[in-house]
Formats: C-alpha cells, structure tokens, sequence
C-alpha cells in the first residue's frame, strides 16, 4: 500500500530520506475507501485490528470485516442525516465503535472531533456551539452520557445523540442496534476534495479556551512518515500506541499510518493503567512495536521485566516529553531495545524523529522530517545557530506542506497569528546541536530570562524529576529586581517526603538540580504544593501559577 503513495520507500540514510521521500497525493484523497476498502478488495483476510480489553474479550478484524462495518456505521448514520461536512463529536475511549465511527464519517465527508470521556457538562456545552456539533457518538457509561444530558439544553445544534451501550437512556440511539438494521451502504456522488475539513481536535491549550485544529482530507498521507518511517512499521507488525481516542495521539499511533503501511493495530481497551497487564499483553499476543510517552516507560521498567517474555518487541519509540537517559540505559539494558524519539503537535504530523538509521541520542527528539522544511528562529528573527535557543517554525512559502493542518476553525485572528509570512510558528522552543540533532527546551511563552540566561522550564524540570521526593513540577519565572526574573519550582512530593518540607530539603532539590544541568538553572524559589494547576488533557498550567505570583 504505502508503495501507492510514495516515490521510494526503502532509505538507508538521512541524506536517502531527504532526498528521496516524496508522498504522491491522489485526487480527492479518502482514507476510507483509498487505504480501509482497497486493503478490502486487495487482500480481505489481512489483519487489520486486534481489539481486546481489561474483562478478557478480544476480536481480531480482518479489512474485509473493516470494510463491512465501517459501511454499515456508515449508512446508520446517513439513516440520522449526516452527510458532507456535518459535524460529529465522538467519545469513544477506546471502543472499537470507534474505528467504525471515523472511518465512516470519513466515508460520508463529514467531520470527525475525536473527545476525551473526562468532559464535564461545560466542556461539552463549549465544544458544540463552538464548532456546531450536530451528532455526538459516545461510549455508553453513565457518567459519559449523564454530562452530554447535562450539556443538551444549551446545544442547539445538537440534533442527535448515539450510545454504544450497556447504558441507553431515554433519547440516545442505539448504536449495535442501528448497524445491525441498517440498509446496504450507497457511496455519495461526491464526498470530498483534498482541501475539505476531516478532522478536527480540540486543543487544551494551556491558556485560554480551546483551539480547534481542522485538518482536511490529506491528513492521513501525512502520517506515512509517522506509520513506516518512525514506528517503523512492515506489514507483519503487531504495534501497540497507548493513547486514548479522544487525544491526537491516537490517530497518530492507532489509525491512518499504521494502515497505510499495513500493520495489525493492537487495541488494548482497559479502564486504568497497569504496568504488569501492559506487560502481560505484549508478551501474550506477541506485540512487534510499541509507543508510549517516557512516564510509561518508566513504570514499566520499575517492574521486574525478567517476569515477562519480551522477545517480540522489535521496536520501540516515545514522544510527548523529554526521555530521560537513565530510563534509555535501564529500557536497553533489559531489552536490548533502543528508544526512539519523536515530536510534533496536534497541529502537525510527525514534526522530528530519530528514524531507523540513526542512532539515539536520548532526550532528543531527533531531526527534522523531511516532509516539512523546519528552522530555529531567534527572537530577533533569525535562524538560530547551533547551541542557541529558538522557536521551532516551519516553511510555508512554497504551499501548505502535508500533515500540517488547515486553520483553526472559525478564528482566522488565532491562525494568522501562529501562520503569517510563509512560516508556521510551533510555540515550541528548541536548540540544535552540531549533529543536527534538536532538543527541547519549552514553551516561547514559558521560557524564563534570568541574568541575561534563557532558561526552558522543561529541562529544570526533568531535572527535578531524578530526585526521588519529586512526584511532579512546574518550573515558571518570578519577577526579581536584580534579575529580571528568577526560576522557581512548584513541587508535589512524593508520599515518602510528605510532612518534610524544610530549607534542608529545599537546599537539597536546589543542589541536585545544579549537579544534574548547569548550576545557573537552579530554583531559587521553591513553593511545595498539593496539586498542580492542569488541563482536562493533562497539561500543567503554568499560566496559573505565573498569574498567581505576580
């Protein structure tokens, strides 16, 4: 399949991927029926989706069995009146309903908005007014179903609301019922064009209401680089991302390049994570590839690996924070397996990564993806040098490169100001070192100026993270006379610390940091907290403690 799609598609070298890689967009692109139907038609026993959850259940899809329910899926909900364009909120966790639902609103030209099951009756209430939500598909648990309730009287546009079950209430249709009675599916006479909206993510920023990152129908060609080149992926692959639907990461890991490059995607539908069950699974059913962010890693290497037959795994990578090299060295040692990271946002594709022919450098994120023409610029405005900070941007002169996403829906102010002059601001701030390889230094809004120094929360952070009485942290900056301002740390400690808070332990952490990075870095300012301020995805707000100190 990926042959389909690109000039070449074996590279032995960096200099190979950047000269070589090139995606060939067909005409009115449709990863329904130009990956899920033509894998249905080519090769229908090929393996598509292992489902299986935390009761024992497990069901193993072909593409053929892909096909015949995302077409049903699909005319079930032409049955409610969605067509091209309309938009359909999906909370699914991770129910295969799931798959069932994207592909088939992919099928309809309508609008996938993948959701998190945490939103309470406000979040919901937000989102569909903001983007005119006309159908909401949810995983049928009380609590789900209790806050759409709550949120229905002031949506208007709302115009149906589906449940996968056990729980119907009154009102909700019945999913299994509804694609178990639905009539044979007719393709629309026309369901998209490249440029239309597919998909669109509702980012908790970490200030202010939520974004809505709209990507249009291209988008999964755009993860050919995620799915092969990244994951790694071949046609015998059994790859396993921990992501729950309702965040980007998911499709990043469980849907448009995994399929395109023909893997098994493992599904593992479990309530609460348990290091010793994930181990369990990868050893039961043989997973090939894995991704997780670096805390998973973490958690599992606490456990004892002897316990666990882990010679499937071929290949394993991370992203979504910093990799800490002790948790690199520990993960290779028992292993054998090399860490390899990657970095992008909601708004992108696979952005950096360290690819199959490099060798890691952990805490990297790797080099640039040749499909987008990447730069650091200062704040003065120019490309950054090696070993100085500046803001990750992307080229955009020569036309909207693939992955990257369309706008954010119905603000033109928010996307003229991340995307103006050619260049896509990212609102990340990197370095590069003399390899090439860039590494992560924070937010541009959170990054500290401190004596002339500009400081990244993140890597203070990190630093922080090694010592034992430190569960987690927030690094933000204090005004300060002299100057300018100051780092200080926002600390919850660990259960073994709690009640210790003391200028010994303050004096502690403060010299580990200067023992770990460089010593100007420290926290001059420590405050010991309870919880620290987040979003519902899990972000720390930094905002809210910076607003609180002033």
């Amino acid at each position: 399949m990926v042959e389909r799609f690109l000039t070449q598609t074996t590279f032995t070298s960096q200099e190979d991927f950047i000269k070589n890689f090139h995606i060939k967009v067909p005409e009115n692109f449709n990863f329904g029926y130009d990956v899920i139907d033509a894998w249905a038609a080519e090769q229908p026993d090929k393996k598509a989706l292992l489902w299986t959850n935390d009761k024992g259940e497990h069901r193993q899809y072909t593409y053929a069995d892909l096909k015949k329910y995302t077409d049903r899926t699909a005319s079930y909900f032409q049955s409610l009146g969605i067509g091209k364009g309309d938009m359909v909120m999906l909370v699914l966790k991770r129910r295969y309903e799931f798959w069932y639902s994207i592909i088939a609103l992919h099928k309809l030209g309508a609008v996938a908005i993948p959701a998190t099951h945490l939103l309470t009756k406000k979040d919901i209430v937000y989102r569909c007014n903001a983007a005119s939500i006309k159908m909401i598909v949810a995983a049928g648990e009380e609590i789900i179903l209790q806050h759409i309730k709550d949120a229905l009287p002031e949506s208007p546009t709302v115009e149906k609301v589906v449940s996968t079950g056990p729980c119907i209430p009154q009102g909700f249709e019945d999913f299994g019922k509804g694609i178990e009675q639905a009539a044979p599916f007719v393709r629309p006479e026309k369901v998209n064009t490249n440029e239309d909206i597919s998909l669109m993510y509702f980012t908790s920023g970490t200030t202010g209401e939520p974004k809505m990152v709209a990507h249009d129908f291209t988008y999964p060609l755009g993860h050919i680089s995620t799915g092969s080149y990244w994951h790694n992926l071949h046609e015998d692959s059994l790859h396993l991302t921990i992501a729950d639907t309702g965040w980007g990461k998911a499709v990043w890991g469980k849907l448009y390049g995994q399929m395109i490059a023909g893997a098994n995607v493992f599904v593992y539908d479990h309530e609460k994570f348990t290091p010793s069950e994930m181990l369990k699974k990868i050893q039961d059913y043989h997973i090939t590839s894995f991704c997780a962010p670096p805390t998973i890693y973490r958690f599992l290497i606490r456990e004892d690996l002897t316990k666990y037959d882990l010679s499937s795994l071929e290949y394993c990578t991370t992203a979504g924070e910093a990799l800490n090299s002790a948790v690199y060295d520990t993960f290779k040692e028992l292993t054998g397996i090399r860490l390899m990271e990657g970095f992008g946002q909601t708004e992108t594709t696979l952005t950096l990564g360290t690819f199959p022919w490099m060798e890691p450098k952990p805490g990297s994120m790797g080099v640039p993806n040749p499909q987008y023409d990447i730069d650091l610029l200062t704040p003065d405005g120019r490309s950054a040098e090696d070993g100085e900070q500046g803001q990750i941007v992307i080229h955009t002169a020569n036309g909207k490169p693939l992955g990257l996403f369309k706008e954010y829906y119905r603000n033109q102010e928010l996307t003229d100001e991340a995307w103006h002059d050619g260049l896509y601001y990212t609102g990340d701030v990197a370095w590069r070192d003399e390899d090439g390889y860039y590494w992560f230094v924070g937010r541009a809004d959170d990054v500290i100026k401190s004596s002339g120094y500009r400081i990244g929360p993140f890597e203070v952070e990190s630093a922080l993270m090694t010592h034992p009485a430190v569960v987690e942290c927030a690094i933000t900056g204090v005004p300060d006379e002299v100057r300018g301002q100051v780092v200080k740390a926002t600390i919850v400690l660990s259960r073994n610390y709690k009640g210790q808070e003391s200028p010994e332990l303050i004096k502690e952490l403060q010299d580990h940091v200067k023992r770990v990075t460089a010593p100007y870095k420290y926290p001059r300012v420590i405050e010991f907290v309870e919880e620290l301020p987040k979003t519902i995805s899990g972000k720390i707000r930094r905002v809210e403690i910076r607003d609180k100190d002033k």
